[in-house]
């Protein structure tokens, strides 16, 4: 894991129109550390979006403090103060696993009551008379 903490001016990003200079900025960003980090793959955390527009699309800073970490194949970009974990990749649990895990489970058998023993209720609350 590389670490690295990087000063990114903006002032290509002031010298566009008003209304584009906050996503100009992070392509600038963005930019910058796939030319300093040397890989495609770039995350950009919400605590530099949150410093970049944070006065606004027009009135973006003139240069950022970035800390940049590279794991493998991805550059992680958040603020120094910030503080942020980044993800770990967790290996996944194989499915044969979790079937040995399991105890089979015993289907108990209903038991067979012979049709003698078996006695029918009658609602007494209706009269004889509706039953035929």
């Amino acid at each position: 894991m590389d670490e690295r903490l990087y000063t990114i001016p903006l002032i290509k990003a002031k010298s566009v129109p008003r209304t584009k200079r906050a996503p100009r900025a992070i392509k600038e960003i963005r930019a910058f550390l796939v030319r300093h980090m040397k890989v495609e793959n770039v995350k950009i955390d919400s605590s530099i979006n949150e410093l970049i527009w944070g006065r606004g699309r027009e009135k973006i800073p003139s240069k950022v403090r970035v800390k940049a970490v590279k794991t493998e194949d991805i550059v992680w970009a958040y603020t120094p103060e910030a503080e942020v974990r980044i993800p770990e990749k967790k290996e996944k649990k194989k499915k044969k696993e979790k079937a040995e895990e399991k105890p089979e489970e015993v289907i108990e058998e209903e038991e067979i009551v012979p049709e003698e023993e078996k006695v029918e209720e009658v609602d007494e609350s209706i009269p004889s008379e509706a039953w035929t």
